[in-house]
Order: C-alpha cells, then sequence, then structure tokens
C-alpha cells in the first residue's frame, strides 16, 4: 500500500531542558564479557540535555516494562548518522509511547563506528545481539518470541532494516548459548530511514561513518539496505516525508521496491511535508499519525493485540 498524505504544516523544533537515563529502568549489558571488536580503555560515555549520546563503551538495552504485557516486544533504535544517538527526541519517546501501549519496549544503546573499535561493523554487531537477548527473555518479560519487531528512526532505520534482512550474516563469533538464538525480527518499521549507501543517496553521514570518504561501489552495496533483501525479510512498515533534505525519500521507495519483489508484506506512508527527524512527530505536522498508522498495520498483521 502507498499512501500519500498532505498539509502544509511546518515542523519546528523543541528543546530539551535536561535529559537523564531514569534510575527506574532496568539495562541489561548486551556483552558480559567477550565483546567483539573491542579495543583499549574507553573514554566516559556522555549524555547530553537533549539526550544525545556519545562514547559509548558500554553497549546496552534500557527496558521500558508496561504493567500489563500484550505479548509484543520491540527493539527501538535511534539515529544520529552513526555519529551519536538521539535518545531524547527519537527512542526515548517513542519507547515510552509503546511501553503506554502494552509493548515491551527495548532502547538499545549500540557502539559507533568512529569510536576507536577494530571494526565499523560494531552497530550491527550490537544490533543482532540486542535481537537474541530480547528473544532469550521472552518469558521473563512475557513476550511471546515470535512477535519481537524493530523500529529504526533514520541511522537507526538503516541499522534496524539492515539487521531485519541480513540476522544470518555472520558479524560476531557466538560468545553463549544467546548466540544460537535468531536474530531476525518478526516485523520491521522504517522512519525516515537512511537505506542505500549507493550514488546518489551516498552523501549522508551515516554512510561516511561507515565507510569513509571513497569506498568502493562493492563497498557501498554491502551496506545498501534494499541490495540485501530476500524472501527471508520480516513484514515491514515504512513512512517518510517527501520533503526530507537529510535522506532522501528515494531511500524509502528504494526499499519497498527491493521488499515487494521478493513477496513481502509491507505498507509505506509519505508524507508531503515533514521534514527529518520528527521522532513521534511534531505539534501541527501531519507527521504526527504515523505512531497510528504503525499500530494499525501491526495490529492487522497480528504483532500487535
Amino acid at each position: 500500500m502507498i499512501i500519500l498524505l498532505t498539509s502544509s504544516a511546518q515542523s519546528h523544533a523543541q528543546s530539551v531542558e535536561k535529559y537523564q537515563i531514569s534510575p527506574a529502568l532496568e539495562q541489561i549489558p548486551l556483552w558480559s564479557h567477550s565483546m567483539p571488536d573491542a579495543s583499549g580503555s574507553r573514554e566516559t560515555e556522555i549524555i547530553n540535555a537533549k539526550g544525545s549520546v556519545t562514547n559509548v563503551s558500554n553497549p546496552r538495552l534500557i527496558i521500558h516494562k508496561p504493567k500489563n504485557p500484550n505479548g509484543t516486544a520491540i527493539l527501538v533504535i535511534s539515529g544520529g548518522g552513526y555519529a551519536h544517538i538521539e535518545l531524547g527526541k527519537e527512542s526515548t519517546p517513542a519507547a515510552n509511547w509503546l511501553q503506554s501501549e502494552g509493548i515491551t519496549a527495548f532502547e538499545l544503546i549500540y557502539r559507533l563506528p568512529q569510536e576507536n573499535w577494530k571494526s565499523t561493523n560494531v552497530p550491527f554487531e550490537d544490533a543482532q545481539r540486542a535481537v537474541r537477548i530480547i528473544r532469550s527473555l521472552a518469558k521473563n518479560y512475557g513476550i511471546d518470541p515470535n512477535k519481537i519487531g524493530v523500529l529504526g528512526f533514520s541511522a537507526g532505520g538503516h541499522l534496524a532494516g539492515f539487521t531485519a534482512a541480513q540476522p544470518n550474516k555472520t558479524l560476531y563469533m557466538p560468545i553463549d548459548d544467546i548466540d544460537a538464538l535468531s536474530a531476525r525480527p518478526d516485523f520491521a518499521g522504517l522512519i525516515y530511514p537512511v537505506i542505500s549507501m549507493l550514488p546518489p543517496n551516498n552523501k549522508t553521514h551515516s554512510k561516511k561513518s561507515i565507510l569513509g570518504e571513497n569506498p568502493s561501489t562493492e563497498q557501498e552495496a554491502a551496506f545498501s539496505v534494499e541490495k540485501q533483501v530476500d524472501g527471508n525479510m520480516p513484514d515491514t512498515f515504512i513512512t517518510q516525508a517527501a520533503d526530507d533534505p537529510i535522506s532522501l525519500v528515494d531511500n524509502s521507495f528504494l526499499m519497498y521496491s527491493a521488499i515487494r519483489k521478493v513477496n513481502v508484506p509491507a505498507e509505506i506512508h509519505i508524507f508531503q511535508t515533514g521534514g527529518h527527524g520528527w521522532g513521534l512527530g511534531k505539534k501541527g505536522s501531519p507527521v504526527t499519525s504515523w505512531p497510528s498508522l504503525f499500530k494499525n498495520w501491526a495490529q492487522n498483521n497480528g504483532f500487535w493485540k
């Protein structure tokens, strides 16, 4: 399904005076030992007043547990061009909303590729590990292991899409029994996603963070999510604004086309205005309807009670 929603509303920035991760929220490290591609001592993690994270040394899950879990879990992944992680305006508000809807939300703090790791694969390693950990904890949190989704924004949409498209790609050597579990999400939501790293969509900060300034065409293709899609891709929801200046809307069309070619169910919603980086949506903008559209889609496909 393709739906074009129109509005002349203009987006506006919202300031955040203070940000901190609530001490009441449980946090689970992704790697209690043998972190792949680790290197040396790390600088102290920084979370600024707007909830932007850098210097990640302890990749982990922040768990938002609902009072009455409905059996669905969603891994929520912020963007930030793989240079920082926008918890404050993306994953935390989304996780809080999902929690209020009965979904167990797992907010991902992942390693950033340009922070002196041995490989730029580290965010992809972390995302795979995160899905496996959630699946391993299904009984503990009242989760149906067949209703584990992933929801990603911007670069987080790239990370979510890559994980959904390539769950079996060997990115690290197994360290425990958790790594025997599937890293495949059962459904995926891609919100104003970065998808392609091939021309003409290879101008994003995400591409530079992962591949540097002058990668080969083969390297660009290897990290272009639309080129990784096969029939094992989970059902996917995509939404973006046509006037997105950061990740051109063609990214969403490329992803939708690739998914449909392998006969996997997909739904796409394109808003005529909205720009980029809207999180749950900005007051007065048509993009504020995406959470209800995503919920309806997930309910209609049996992922959300």
